[in-house]
C-alpha cells in the first residue's frame, strides 16, 4: 500500500528533525561518504554516528555500499513529489549555513590534510575531496 502525502512527510520531518541527522545529508550532499571520515567529522562516537545513519537508512534517505571494510553512504532522495521539494530545500539551506559549510570544509580537509590520522590514510576518499583539490571553479590557467 502507498504511503499518503501526510505519512510521507511525516516520515521525512521526523528524519530531519535532529542536528545531527542534518549534519549527516550536509556531508553526502556531494556525493558518498565512508562513514570513517563521518565520524571524524562530527567528532562524535562512531556508535551514535552510525545510529543516526541507521535511522536515516530506515527512512529511505540514505542507502549504503560495502567495499571490503568501508561502509560508504549516500543521499537517495525521496520518491514522493513533495517530500522531495522539501527534502531539495532542506538541502539548499544547508548549502547556506555557516556552521554546515565549516563541517563541508571539515570534510574537505580531513580527506586532504597530510597529517589525517592513520585510520583515514587507507579509507577511500570522498567527492568533496577531489573538488577542494581542484580548486574554485575558473582558478586554473
Amino acid at each position: 500500500m502507498k504511503a499518503s502525502t501526510g505519512e510521507e512527510l511525516e516520515r521525512l520531518f521526523q528524519a530531519l528533525g535532529d542536528r545531527t541527522r542534518l549534519r549527516l545529508l550536509n556531508l553526502l550532499g556531494d556525493g558518498e561518504v565512508c562513514v570513517c571520515f563521518l565520524v571524524e567529522v562530527l567528532d562524535e562516537p562512531q556508535p551514535k554516528v552510525s545510529r543516526h545513519l541507521a535511522y536515516l537508512r530506515g527512512a529511505g534517505l540514505v542507502a549504503t555500499r560495502r567495499d571490503l571494510k568501508w561502509v560508504h553512504y549516500r543521499i537517495t532522495p525521496p520518491a514522493h513529489p513533495a517530500a522531495l521539494r522539501v527534502f531539495e530545500t532542506v538541502l539548499a539551506t544547508l548549502r547556506e549555513d555557516r556552521e554546515m559549510q565549516r563541517d563541508r570544509l571539515s570534510l574537505a580537509r580531513a580527506c586532504c590534510s597530510p597529517r589525517v590520522p592513520e585510520q583515514l590514510r587507507r579509507a577511500p576518499r570522498p567527492a568533496i575531496a577531489a573538488a577542494a583539490e581542484a580548486g574554485p571553479a575558473g582558478s586554473r590557467s
